[in-house]
């Protein structure tokens, strides 16, 4: 009985940003689970090669280039996967930019807005996009990745544009969730620490923030993004059918001290 709650035969889920990092590993979680996954982002040889591999594993995997920034083209992908390929049934909105450490009185306009763009209104374009199919027919599961930063101000670096952008996908999702939860769609959230990924890597080679980020963090290591993709497996299953306007912690500790 409980081992069936997370299992998603007979469903489709949509993703983006899922070329590599928290996106693909929860591509492989999905469709581990039975799912049909569709991979979406920007680099189309990206999700080609994502998407090969995962084939190669015998999961029923497709792609399809979209950049969340751009709301028609969210709503029209919608509107075609769910024309072409059937209902989906899930959607995990994981695309997700940082950017350098930057002090606020030194951060342009473009920094601030390109993050905005892609993590906030990036996010609701591909729920609002959707959604309105699950709300026709009454039943979905969304899925948002926002961040421990939605918690808290990190350090050292100084990043408040990725902190106010993760910080309002958190609410965003909370108020998408009161909007839809009587009309069968649910909405969470998972909220990662720094995860070992090719985005946080970059930063994570410098020990001046690592040791930091060590000292700060209870279980002294980095997240794996395996270990995020299991969450969202959850919170995309009936496992977690009681379950909408969550905040899901994944951060080894870090913001109980």
């Amino acid at each position: 009985m409980y081992a069936d709650r997370q299992r998603l035969g007979g469903r489709t889920a949509f993703i983006t940003g899922a070329a590599r990092g928290i996106g693909y590993c929860t591509a492989e979680a999905l469709a581990e689970a039975g799912a049909r996954v569709i991979l979406s982002g920007l680099d189309e040889a990206l999700l080609d090669e994502a998407a090969g591999i995962l084939r190669g594993k015998g999961h029923d995997v497709s792609s399809k280039v979209l950049d969340v920034t751009d709301s028609g083209a969210c709503t029209e992908t919608a509107a075609q996967m769910n024309r072409d390929v059937g209902s989906i049934d899930i959607l995990i909105a994981n695309a997700g930019i940082a950017w350098a450490d930057t002090r606020a009185e030194d951060l342009d306009d473009a920094a601030w807005a390109r993050v905005m763009d892609v993590n906030l209104n990036g996010a609701f374009w591909s729920c609002r996009a959707f959604g309105r199919h699950m709300l026709e027919r009454r039943k979905g599961s969304i899925v948002t990745v926002g961040s421990m930063s939605g918690f808290i101000s990190n350090k050292p670096q100084c990043q408040v544009h990725y902190n106010a952008s993760k910080a309002g996908l958190h609410h965003l999702t909370r108020s998408l969730a009161g909007e839809w939860a009587d009309r069968g769609v649910r909405v969470n959230c998972v909220a990662p620490t720094y995860v070992n990924t090719v985005m946080s890597n970059v930063t994570a080679k410098d020990p001046e923030y690592f040791n930091r980020w060590m000292e700060g963090t209870p279980m002294k290591r980095m997240v794996e993004p395996e270990e995020v993709a299991s969450v969202n497996l959850f919170l995309a299953s009936d496992a977690s059918s009681a379950m909408t306007g969550s905040i899901v912690l994944v951060d080894a500790g870090y913001t109980i001290w």
